[in-house]
């Protein structure tokens, strides 16, 4: 088989690879990702309320995985545009968000449906895109050097074929081969950019794949990795380890990346549940000591959801009607526990410490 950046990679292998991908090193670091991925599982479901923090986790990975794509927005435009969904934000913010949407789209899909097809790919990027596009029919996709222009990959050409390496890759994510599903997860990722099946959106599609595969797997009960952080950290290897597999066959650098990318990101996540359950702890102290007729265990949860609340946020929650908790939010922004922000005709409650904290750990 001949290889030509310049024409479509038509002949794409087949799945499963050819290559022996289970060598000593892969298993070696499969069993320090996998230990990891399962220290953070559990310091997941440990928490009173597992899913607390999901939300501000995926909102993180929404962030950095449209910024792969040179779509960039702070942490704190895009915390405001999500408790707030009538702020108009900037485009790249509408963008996360969407990204944001597709994910949950997908988390629920598998819940009621677990499987992953090629249908449902479509309906992630769709969301993504907010269009109605699907596979590619146009000839003429190339990856392109954006300083020099020279071409780095040619996708496969044409619906029909782009369809069956797709239906191949659902059959390889489905089979029970015995192979571990963290080697499982790197291939398929791999496969799947290569497919590139879409006119845009390819690269935040396949990492909503790569969460919710690790759900279907059973190696987390929420996507709650932070992933797309690492590839921005090592973008430069990520594309490397992309191309030698292609060019070369080398599959062991690009596991290795893979799973080195969820071992770091696992521990990062593990210590950031745990920062944010301190804090929230201190804070709960603290407000219970200052403000004992207003503190309970479900207004503290509602204030760490996501670092911007509002009142029909804690009426949502059964605390109060909207001039009860109306009064809640001012006393705690009265001492110091909140800053408030007029944002159009809404006010939003920002717990500044928690914010601090995520933009910490984010720039770690």
């Amino acid at each position: 088989m001949s290889y030509s950046p310049d024409l479509p990679y038509n002949d794409l292998p087949l799945l499963p690879p050819g290559a022996v991908i289970e060598d000593n090193t892969v298993l070696k670091k499969t069993i320090s990702a996998s230990r990891t991925l399962a220290e953070l599982k559990g310091a997941i479901t440990n928490l009173p309320n597992p899913a607390l923090f999901i939300d501000t986790i995926n909102l993180q990975e929404a962030q950095a995985s449209s910024a792969i794509e040179n779509i960039i927005t702070t942490q704190d435009e895009l915390f405001r545009a999500s408790i707030n969904e009538k702020i108009g934000g900037s485009s790249a913010t509408k963008e996360v968000i969407h990204y944001k949407n597709a994910l949950w789209y997908g988390i629920k899909h598998i819940q009621q449906k677990p499987v992953l097809t090629t249908n449902l790919f479509i309906a992630i990027m769709q969301i993504i895109k907010e269009n109605n596009s699907g596979v590619r029919n146009i000839p003429g996709t190339q990856l392109k050097n954006p300083l020099t222009g020279q071409v780095i990959y040619t996708p496969p050409d044409g619906e029909s074929i782009i369809r069956e390496k797709l239906k191949n890759l659902e059959d390889f994510i489905h089979a029970d081969d015995g192979t571990d599903p963290l080697i499982k997860m790197a291939v398929i990722h791999y496969q799947f950019e290569a497919i590139h099946p879409f006119f845009d959106g390819n690269g935040r599609t396949g990492r909503i794949i790569i969460l919710l595969y690790l759900q279907l797997s059973g190696l987390l009960d929420l996507p709650a990795l932070y992933l797309s952080d690492y590839i921005i950290r090592h973008k430069h290897e990520y594309y490397h380890h992309l191309r030698r597999v292609t060019e070369e066959g080398d599959w062991t650098g690009w596991i290795l990346y893979m799973l080195d990318m969820v071992e770091q990101t696992a521990l990062k996540g593990r210590n950031q549940i745990i920062e944010i359950e301190r804090l929230m702890e201190k804070m709960s102290a603290e407000v219970q000591e200052v403000l004992p007729r207003l503190h309970s265990k479900d207004l503290i949860e509602v204030l760490f959801k996501l670092p911007y609340t509002k009142r029909s946020q804690l009426e949502i929650a059964g605390l109060g009607n909207i001039k009860t908790v109306g009064g809640y939010l001012k006393s705690l922004e009265e001492k110091g526990f909140l800053k408030s922000e007029q944002v159009g005709k809404e006010k939003l409650y920002l717990n500044y410490r928690l914010l601090a904290l995520l933009q910490r750990e984010g720039n770690a």
